[in-house]
């Protein structure tokens, strides 16, 4: 079995800025109460550009790619 990636908040350097939502918004919501939340932690591999370019434009450096 082929483990997929997962994708990690560190919330203690998050600000749910939404960036990360902008670019994926079916992994990444900022709810009315301004936290995120991740809707799948472990994303279709199809999605790995996104997550990638989500990491890499995060302003805090939240968010990493585990797998």
């Amino acid at each position: 079995m082929v483990e997929g990636m997962k994708i990690v908040i560190d919330y203690d350097l998050c600000e749910a800025n939404a960036i990360c939502m902008g670019i994926a918004p079916e992994v990444f919501e900022v709810r009315e109460d301004d936290n995120l939340y991740i809707l799948q932690e472990e994303p279709a591999e199809e999605l790995r550009p996104k997550m990638e370019e989500a990491v890499r434009r995060c302003p805090k450096q939240a968010i990493s790619i585990e797998g």
